[in-house]
């Protein structure tokens, strides 16, 4: 019901596309007159351009840019197998959730068990939280010392909720740690330090661990 093809398998075109943004980024702040405009239109309020260099600030705009694309072109690889009216004919295929088992007479979330290009399946809210492993773990829960894997996983996740950061701020974080870095977002390294601390673990590690779990 979710399946994620391993981080491993395309690390290095993710790598590839990470260096390529950054290297875009510092060019375009440099060189591109439109974008200067825009920088120049937009300043920074106070003592906050003494933190965010210029191209930082280029390298999160393509970011979104890039948000927006990926966002577009997934909703078209929804649409090539229905047509425009997937997310109505999905919705109108099933009337409960297959992991639940209750009523779909309530808000319905369409969840990708692949994403290879197949329809969304229709799941409650608390179904398809369920299967993403959002559902909230309690402390107790992780603090066992069976299967050490996954209750350090498990850890990992409720310290993520707890202190509502998202899995890129973390990842961000430990390899600004790791490699030095100074192009993270905002709170990304003080969250991984935290991290870090909580685990008593290099970065590294907690890396691994981010990689064995696809996220």
């Amino acid at each position: 019901m979710n399946q994620k093809l391993p981080r491993s398998a395309v690390s290095d075109i993710l790598d590839t596309i990470g260096c390529l943004l950054k290297a875009e980024s510092q060019k375009l702040a440099q060189s591109s007159d439109e974008v200067k405009d825009f920088l120049k239109a937009n300043p920074l309020p106070g003592r906050m351009a003494d933190f965010l260099p210029d191209d930082f600030r280029v390298f999160v705009l393509i970011l979104n840019s890039l948000k927006q694309w990926v966002m577009a072109e997934s909703s078209y690889c929804d649409r090539y197998l229905m047509g425009g009216t997937v997310r109505k004919n999905c919705r109108k295929a099933i009337d409960h959730c297959l992991v639940t088992g209750e009523p779909l007479d309530g808000t319905i979330e369409l969840h990708h068990p692949v994403r290879d290009g197949r329809p969304p399946i229709p799941l409650s809210k608390k179904g398809h939280s369920l299967i993403e492993g959002q559902v909230a773990v309690e402390v107790g829960e992780f603090l066992t010392d069976e299967n050490v894997d996954e209750t350090e996983w498990d850890k990992l996740r409720w310290l993520r909720k707890q202190q509502n950061q998202s899995w890129a701020q973390l990842r961000e974080g430990l390899i600004a740690i790791k490699t030095g870095s100074i192009v993270y977002r905002s709170n990304a390294k003080s969250f991984a330090n935290k991290v870090i601390r909580a685990f008593n673990v290099s970065p590294e590690y907690i890396l691994d661990l981010m990689d064995e779990h696809d996220v």
